[in-house]
C-alpha cells in the first residue's frame, strides 16, 4: 500500500513511533474542532470524514479556505511558536481522526533529529498550500474581478 500524507513522508520506525501515541476521535457535522487564535496543543490526522478550515473576516462570517479529507493532517501550529491556531476548524461531515499531544510530539522530535526533520519538512508543505489556499480564497472573495491569477 502507499503511503499519502505525513505518513508517506515519514520512515516505518518513526510513522510506528507516531501512532503509539495516537488516541482515536470523532466530531459530529458542524462541530468546531480549534478556534482560530486558541491554544495549539494538538494535531490531528483525519481517518475519515472532511475538516473545514477558515479564516476570520472582519465584520462576516468565517470564510472557508480550504477543505481537508482522509490522510490529511490538520493542524501545524502545534509545531511552530507560540502555538496558536492561525485558523478555525470545523467538521463539515462526521469525522473520525487519530489525535496526537503536541508536546509529547515535540518532545520525541526533540531527542530525534530524523524525525524532527521528517515533521518539520512534511509540515512546511502543509503550511505553503494552506497559505497559498487563504491567499487564493481571499482574493476570491475581496480582489476586483480581473485581478489577475495567483503565481
Amino acid at each position: 500500500m502507499t503511503r499519502t500524507g505525513v505518513f508517506g513522508a515519514m520512515t516505518k520506525e518513526h510513522r510506528d513511533q507516531l501512532m503509539s501515541l495516537a488516541r482515536e476521535v470523532s466530531f459530529e457535522t458542524a462541530e468546531r474542532i480549534f478556534e482560530e487564535g486558541g491554544s495549539a496543543d494538538r494535531f490531528w490526522i483525519i481517518h475519515t470524514g472532511t475538516v473545514a478550515l477558515d479564516l476570520q473576516v472582519p465584520g462576516g462570517r468565517p470564510a472557508v479556505i480550504e477543505t481537508l479529507g482522509a490522510g490529511r493532517m490538520l493542524g501545524w501550529s502545534w509545531l511552530v511558536p507560540p502555538h496558536q491556531w492561525h485558523l478555525g476548524a470545523e467538521a463539515a461531515s462526521p469525522v473520525r481522526a487519530h489525535e496526537f499531544d503536541a508536546v509529547t510530539v515535540r518532545g520525541m522530535c526533540a531527542e530525534d533529529p530524523r524525525l524532527d526533520h521528517e515533521l518539520c519538512t512534511y509540515v512546511t508543505g502543509v503550511l505553503a498550500r494552506r497559505l497559498r489556499a487563504a491567499r487564493v480564497r481571499l482574493l476570491d472573495l475581496y480582489a476586483p474581478h480581473g485581478a489577475g491569477d495567483v503565481p
